[in-house]
């Protein structure tokens, strides 16, 4: 498997997603935690998920529980913290494991795609138009950094 559309990953309320709806855009996927240091980042995905073309560009976030135990809340308890304190709407998944022998597909194909490893929450993941891992970022690393935003607004990866 090389490309994001090639996995099964469901929302954070447990349906199927269409990866045919990222088709086409440049897509951020992040591990997010909901009691880790980096957490207020959430806000600035926030900012730039308002702020970004959604024809061209998405954000994902991926809720695991991997590192220091900071997200330990069910599926529901998440989306209703992520919501209600930092009015998340970008799409949310469901919670995954990120390291060891039962990572989720996705995070074993980032890490091998990229050749890094996933060191703590809040890791981002560029993915191209085409669904091809292109480039990470170190947790702290804001999502409104410049390079970011010069990534995204860059017409191809």
């Amino acid at each position: 498997m090389d490309k994001l559309y090639d996995f099964q990953l469901k929302n954070i309320s447990g349906q199927s997603v269409d990866w045919n709806d990222f088709k086409g855009k440049k897509i951020l996927l992040v591990n997010t935690a909901s009691a880790c240091g980096f957490t207020p980042q959430f806000g600035a995905l926030e900012n730039l998920y308002q702020n970004t073309d959604r024809s061209k560009f998405e954000i994902i976030g991926v809720p695991s529980n991997d590192f220091g135990g900071q997200d330990p809340g069910s599926n529901e308890e998440i989306l209703a913290y992520c919501q209600k304190n930092f009015g998340v709407s970008f799409p949310m998944m469901e919670k995954a494991v990120v390291l060891g022998p039962n990572a989720h597909p996705i995070f074993n194909w980032l890490r091998e795609s990229l050749k890094t490893e996933i060191t703590w929450n809040f890791q981002k993941f560029l993915i191209d138009e085409e669904g091809v891992a292109v480039h990470t970022l170190a947790p702290g690393n804001l999502p409104i950094s410049p390079e970011v935003i010069d990534w995204i607004e860059n017409e191809k990866s």
